[in-house]
């Protein structure tokens, strides 16, 4: 009879249900040079291979208010879908991101955006995350910050959603302030290759894609007025060489105009909705459905089926010295594929080049961790500096964005440095 509290009290511990996920403070994540506070997101159920959303707050606002707040259906969706959140935080007075300086309108500059790429750096490294699928979100001060990553590090995101922004380096000001009236008053107007131009300056030398971009703005905003609204628009079908004619055109509510621009599925290449009637007051609710499937955040990265061997008829096959796994995720004309490449053989690898032949109709437009050349029929990706050595059983790993026409198939015949490599699913 003694034992039976000790029983129930055993009974009652097992049946409590598991502590709910939190937003967590991380520190010490990597390069900071502006002091910003990283916050991190990660469910319970998180995917064993889950997308990476950054999540941007607005000026005077914080990773706290964001993530309770007007953030708050990307949060209720990583617990549906298994994503992780980073969340930046900015500590200076007024807690506006810096989108002006000549150090945060640069890769690697030495502002805010290298802190901030510091801390999806780091999520990288902790939770197994799909590079095929980091993405980045966010409102007012955030959607400038977002236009700024886009251009700056166009081989880390895949896609973007900026509620309420402006274009990359409208903001920019040489005389330490962070404000530029000009461009917030919407009177800073360029042509789409200048506009294009100057976004490209933000990475010199990059001759890759862009990730996707959708834009939300209301038409009676003052605080970034609307006309950015129509300027972000030139930047960034410019930057995917598009018409600043819209595909397709649709209201998906009474008082919204979406146009999408190349691609006109959910996914298009280039999105903007224009809501009547509202000022700077974005996200409104119901809004981040749609920036959650654009960014494709309620998908899942899908392991391909490997390619069917043929039948060897002289005697068992040789030991292969490397294995390429094969994660990919394909949507309309578009697709992403992850490989990563593991050495099987006896020796480390010090310098190396992986060749492969794509489907008909398969071109790249960007990749990362390899440079690519050609882009479409046997391909061959080569090491960058820092990725060079392959220790026996180690792995790297790299990828790349593709267009395609409706084919959708895996790429075949892969070879290191010559030697032909086992292939499977990721």
């Amino acid at each position: 009879m003694a034992l039976l509290p000790l029983i129930a009290a055993s009974v009652l511990l097992l049946a409590r249900p598991a502590a709910a996920a939190a937003l967590t403070r991380v520190t010490g994540f990597g390069a900071n040079p502006t002091n910003l506070n990283m916050y991190v997101y990660v469910p319970n159920n998180v995917a064993p291979r889950p997308a990476l959303l950054l999540l941007v707050h607005y000026c005077s606002g914080s990773a706290s208010g964001i993530f309770n707040g007007n953030g708050r259906d990307y949060v209720t969706a990583a617990d549906r879908y298994g994503y992780v959140i980073v969340l930046p935080e900015a500590t200076r007075s007024g807690s506006c991101f810096d989108v002006s300086s000549p150090q945060a309108l640069k890769r690697n500059g030495g502002s805010d955006s290298t802190g901030i790429m510091s801390m999806v750096a780091w999520a990288r490294a902790h939770y197994n995350v799909d590079p095929a699928r980091i993405v980045v979100s966010g409102f007012s001060s955030g959607a400038m910050m977002t236009n700024v990553l886009a251009a700056e590090y166009p081989d880390v995101f895949s896609a973007a959603s900026a509620f309420s922004g402006v274009p990359a380096g409208c903001f920019a000001t040489t005389d330490g302030s962070l404000w530029n009236s000009t461009c917030s008053s919407g009177r800073l107007i360029k042509t789409a290759d200048q506009w294009a131009s100057q976004a490209r300056a933000m990475y010199p030398g990059y001759t890759g894609g862009y990730p996707r971009m959708q834009l939300w703005h209301g038409d009676t905003d003052t605080t970034l007025a609307y006309p950015n609204f129509g300027e972000e628009i030139k930047q960034w079908t410019a930057l995917h060489r598009l018409s600043q004619t819209p595909a397709f055109t649709d209201h998906p509510q009474s008082s919204w105009t979406r146009t999408r621009y190349g691609n006109t599925g959910t996914q298009a290449t280039v999105e903007g909705v224009s809501i009547a009637g509202v000022g700077h007051a974005l996200p409104q609710t119901g809004q981040l459905a749609y920036a959650i499937s654009f960014l494709g955040l309620d998908g899942t990265s899908t392991p391909p089926t490997s390619p069917p061997t043929s039948p060897s008829t002289s005697g068992p096959p040789s030991p292969r010295a490397c294995h390429v796994a094969v994660t990919a995720n394909a949507w309309n004309t578009g697709l992403t594929e992850s490989l990563t490449i593991t050495n099987t053989g006896s020796a480390a690898v010090n310098g190396w080049s992986l060749s492969f032949a794509l489907p008909a109709g398969q071109t790249i437009t960007s990749g990362w961790n390899a440079t690519y050349a050609p882009t479409s029929g046997t391909v061959t990706a080569t090491n960058m500096s820092y990725n060079a050595a392959i220790p026996v059983n180690g792995s790297v790993s790299i990828g790349f964005q593709a267009a395609h026409t409706g084919q959708t198939g895996l790429p075949a015949g892969f070879t290191l440095n010559g030697s032909a490599c086992g292939a499977g699913a990721g």
